[in-house]
């Protein structure tokens, strides 16, 4: 383990020695006290779930404070909003320093860049699967950089990706990438048709999500109350395990997914809470309510020659869709 060679790592100094932490095999890994983290510092400074470091698909890594008691910094810099962290930054959660190496990524350009073979444990799998993918964006985050305290802010997008981490866990997901002022989650379905269930489930954690978001605007001092807005987008994407051993993490790929966060931009657009794809549409307009709550639009999204068919919603209505379904989903 002295010589991790390119392979990104955090490095953390202790009595007994230097402790590696390969950051491999995963799209993101949990820091924290608890024994349920990726990698567990024992340091009564450090909260249960501290922080999170995200793999970006450019190469990046942000770094992510779960609203810790004691913080997160970077180079002494308090973390208040997900920063992107460079070759050899010293990085300290609570009162515990590590540093960050990732020796290859601030020098490659698009031309260099090289896939790093996994390791032997890693198992690499490709499959065409019907998932349904949704993207969930806190609204006004910019002007909310802009008007909070530092300390304030932190806690309160630590507090906001955290809680929303454990809705979509509920909800039968996980957070496939934190990015910024947003989540995105997957839901894998059957070969070829998505149960009512899976939808119930999907709008259920969408509608959890904005209520936690309301809460959480009474508990801060915010400039203004906190909104979301939501894209969902069913279909078939290239799906792949990237995890290794027992802990395996499955990402997906494709149209699918892209469409998802155009669908979330294209709420600002609409001045919707909710849009979803056509093909997530299909699998519900069979529900009470649905056809009547649920309204179609036509956009055009960013990177499509053609327009786009969506359906949006409001909160209020999806509130009223959930609670009409409760019996029948």
């Amino acid at each position: 383990m002295e010589n991790l060679g390119k392979t990104p790592h955090l490095l953390l100094n202790t009595a007994k020695g230097k402790r590696y932490f390969p950051l491999v095999g995963k799209n993101y890994w949990t820091i924290g006290r608890g024994r349920d983290n990726d990698f567990t510092i024992a340091d009564h400074c450090i909260s249960r779930n501290h922080a999170i470091l995200q793999s970006t698909e450019t190469g990046e890594f942000l770094l992510i404070d779960l609203g810790s008691r004691n913080g997160t910094f970077v180079n002494s810099r308090r973390v208040s909003i997900p920063v992107t962290v460079h070759n050899e930054d010293q990085v300290t959660f609570g009162k515990t320093e590590v540093k960050f190496f990732c020796p290859i990524s601030d020098h490659q350009t698009d031309d260099d860049m090289i896939t790093e073979p996994l390791d032997h444990d890693t198992i690499v799998l490709h499959e065409r699967r019907l998932t349904s993918v949704m993207v969930v964006d806190m609204r006004n985050f910019t002007t909310l950089t802009r008007q909070l305290d530092e300390e304030i802010l932190s806690s309160l997008i630590g507090n906001w990706f955290r809680q929303a981490g454990e809705i979509i866990r509920y909800s039968g997901s996980w957070v496939d990438k934190y990015i910024g002022d947003a989540v995105m989650a997957i839901w894998f379905h059957g070969q070829n048709e998505v149960p009512k269930a899976d939808i119930m489930q999907i709008f259920q954690a969408v509608s959890d999500i904005n209520t936690m978001t309301k809460k959480l605007s009474q508990q801060y001092p915010v400039p203004f109350e906190l909104n979301i807005g939501a894209g969902i987008n069913t279909g078939y994407s290239m799906v792949g395990n990237t995890g290794s051993g027992d802990h395996p993490d499955y990402t997906a790929i494709g149209d699918t997914v892209n469409a998802a966060f155009r669908l979330e931009s294209a709420t600002k657009e609409l001045g919707l809470d909710v849009a979803v794809g056509e093909q997530t549409y299909k699998s519900l307009t069979d529900l009470t309510q649905a056809q009547n709550l649920f309204y179609q639009y036509t956009v055009s999204l960013k990177g499509y020659d053609q327009p786009t068919i969506t359906y949006g919603i409001h909160f209020e209505d999806l509130q009223q869709f959930l609670q009409a379904n409760i019996i029948t989903s």
